[in-house]
């Protein structure tokens, strides 16, 4: 028996028109990292300008690998979607912070409770 180069058992893969295996898009990665970065960056309030700006870039990563998934040989279609809802979600949560803040802020009665509260609690300081 001559021993070959294949396995056992057919390995199923999406193969371009000169029989290579295919390749997940560059930019489908990417496009996952930075969704993965930018919701992490959003839920720690203090990154959301930093979380959103990586949202952005992440969403116009994802369409461009959804787009180059179309390419034969090239994969990460599912990758490109996966990057494009988590950066989309973090966008989302980013607005959604800033929304809150804003609104927060432009609410005097807010304002002044929060104001009272340090007070109180500056007051509790040992001296």
């Amino acid at each position: 028996m001559a021993a070959s180069n294949q396995p056992d058992h057919p390995i199923r893969s999406r193969t371009g028109e000169s029989g290579t295996a295919a390749k997940t898009s560059a930019a489908s990665a990417f496009a996952l990292v930075f969704g993965v970065a930018a919701l992490i960056s959003v839920l720690t309030v203090f990154l959301s300008t930093v979380g959103l700006l990586l949202g952005i870039i992440g969403i116009v990563l994802g369409i461009v690998g959804l787009r180059m998934a179309r390419r034969p040989g090239v994969t990460g279609r599912g990758v490109a979607i996966g990057g494009l809802v988590l950066s989309v979600l973090a966008v989302l949560v980013a607005l959604a912070f800033a929304a809150g803040i804003t609104t927060f802020l432009n609410n005097e009665d807010a304002v002044d409770r929060l104001d009272r509260r340090i007070e109180d609690l500056r007051d509790e300081l040992p001296r």
